[in-house]
């Protein structure tokens, strides 16, 4: 796809916001199982339901985005995952910790049926507020989510993906790009394999 077709399919996306998509590149997407392998025509509502349930994680952080740092600082710990409204909507509850202290998060996302898309809501217990809403929706067995924010005051792209949905892992990734798209640093990988179910 051209760039220009790129970007005018982003704008479709967040109207005003400018953001220019990365190509997705070659490599391939291990395969999803049946179940999460969306039919013809879906409306991916029910596009989150192979993460609900319990999780061992694993995370890295780069500690300082976009500022040419490479010290990485990793956590682990567990992620639950709870449906809401029948699969619209999800709580993911995080708790990891390493060296660097503990995290622990919370992630509201909710779809929108007329769109057809889902926003992704963080928030740490440190700072108490959401954050600005990634957006995007699942294709193909992966989900791509952008927003706009400020990163020590200047204006960068934020984009989330996941990939790799299996029954027992997935993968998490967020990058930012301080010039409009054209390059991206990823900041955030978190690896997560499913625990098995507590004895009834």
């Amino acid at each position: 796809m051209r760039a220009g077709a790129q970007l005018r399919a982003v704008l479709t996306w967040f109207g005003a916001a400018v953001l220019l998509l990365a190509p997705g590149g070659s490599r391939r997407q291990p395969a999803l199982a049946d179940e999460h392998r969306p039919a013809a025509g879906q409306d991916g509502q029910r596009d989150f339901d192979f993460e609900i349930g319990s999780w061992k994680t694993h995370i890295a952080r780069l500690e300082s985005p976009l500022s040419g740092s490479q010290r990485w600082l990793e956590y682990d710990g567990t992620s639950v995952v709870r449906k809401i409204w029948n699969g619209r909507a999800n709580l993911l509850e995080l708790e990891v910790e390493g060296p660097a202290g503990r995290i622990e998060g919370l992630s509201l996302r909710l779809y929108n049926p007329q769109s057809r898309q889902w926003s992704l809501n963080f928030v740490n217990s440190r700072q108490g507020t959401l954050s600005q809403p990634t957006i995007g929706e699942f294709r193909n067995g992966r989900g791509e989510f952008y927003d706009q924010e400020l990163l020590d005051g200047r204006a960068i792209l934020v984009r989330f993906v996941i990939s790799g949905v299996a029954r027992d892992a997935c993968r998490f990734e967020q990058a930012f790009s301080a010039d409009g798209g054209k390059s991206w640093e990823v900041n955030w990988i978190a690896t997560d394999t499913r625990l098995p179910d507590p004895p009834r």
